[in-house]
């Protein structure tokens, strides 16, 4: 029996290459595998929580769809659909709200930090948080558990949710007999936390992002901005403590990684070292960029394979939700 592996990625901003190499990259090579059967998804209904914009909302979506579909998703092996398309997966947000303690929601790290944050700066604790950032991490384990996944792939900052679908699960399952699977993560080492432009966790929080379909021109002015140390240009180099290097291995090949491996060690100069990472990144997007940039133009054609998709979506969510419902007492 094929493993179920679902993820999914917000609309709130145009996607990166810490998008793409922490979430989409593990993610098509997933879907690619006769291990594992696939549900990709745009999470529009989790952007809402920082886009509140109608007409930025739509093109965001859109984007995020052109993105995997220009990546080479094969929505026929797949299940990929829009978040908002699929209603079972709201009426399951507030079953599980009614089993799911307050206290488990406190400890939320995206909570928290707000929390935190308005406690330093001496303003009222829940200053600026809606109902939505509070609830959130209740929505996504519906989006999980509705899908009875088997892994999620996650970076390690999301590791939280994962634990936190797992622990609504069991309060369900313990209220009302076995139900819900029990998610696992699924993490990419190697690329779990992708850097930025200043070294940090590569994140529209930061501006630090490279946008993965950016015109050529501009994707150099950006791998350019990319923070470096001071060292002399013949001096070695650490590789794994480079950003660059971090970037590089994600577009090239083993055996171009392992030859840039050795000129960082041997000594590389940072601007070589820039040059060589804008022709892997470039060299691979060249073609993605020309997909992507069409799909864009045809907005109905992404719509209409997004509808397809939350039709076989509802296949298996419609039946589980009444299973479910008769459960709980609702049928």
């Amino acid at each position: 029996m094929k493993h179920r592996v679902l993820t999914g990625i917000k609309p709130t901003g145009k996607i990166h290459l810490g998008n793409y190499v922490g979430a989409v990259k593990p993610a098509l090579k997933l879907a690619e595998s006769e291990e594992y059967q696939a549900s990709y998804f745009i999470a529009d209904y989790h952007g809402m929580t920082k886009v509140q914009d109608a007409e930025e909302m739509r093109n965001l979506s859109r984007g995020i769809a052109a993105a995997w579909l220009a990546l080479g998703l094969d929505p026929e092996k797949v299940t990929f659909y829009r978040q908002s398309d699929v209603p079972e997966i709201f009426e399951l947000t507030w079953i599980l709200s009614c089993v799911t303690p307050k206290g488990l929601l406190n400890r939320a790290h995206a909570y928290k930090a707000m929390t935190d944050g308005n406690q330093q700066a001496g303003q009222d604790i829940d200053h600026g948080v809606n109902m939505g950032i509070y609830t959130y991490p209740v929505l996504m384990a519906s989006d999980i558990l509705l899908f009875q996944a088997d892994k999620v792939p996650v970076g390690k900052d999301q590791l939280q949710h994962i634990e936190i679908a797992r622990d609504i699960a069991g309060y369900f399952n313990k209220q009302y007999g076995e139900t819900f699977k029990l998610p696992e993560h699924f993490i990419q080492e190697q690329s779990a936390i992708v850097p930025g432009l200043d070294g940090r966790k590569m994140s529209k929080s930061y501006n630090n992002t490279i946008p993965l379909f950016e015109e050529p021109a501009k994707l150099k002015k950006l791998i350019n901005r990319i923070k470096t140390d001071s060292s002399l240009p013949t001096e070695p180099k650490d590789p794994d403590q480079s950003v660059i290097f971090a970037l590089y291995r994600e577009f090239a090949s083993p055996e171009e990684v392992n030859m840039m491996k050795e000129r960082f060690m041997e000594g590389i100069s940072w601007g070589e070292a820039k040059a060589e990472l804008f022709q892997a990144i470039n060299g691979t997007m060249a073609g993605p960029r020309e997909k992507y940039l069409e799909l864009i133009e045809s907005p109905e054609k992404m719509d209409a394979i997004l509808a397809r998709g939350a039709r076989k979506a509802r296949e298996t969510t419609s039946p589980f939700l009444a299973e479910i419902k008769k459960k709980v007492g609702i049928l």
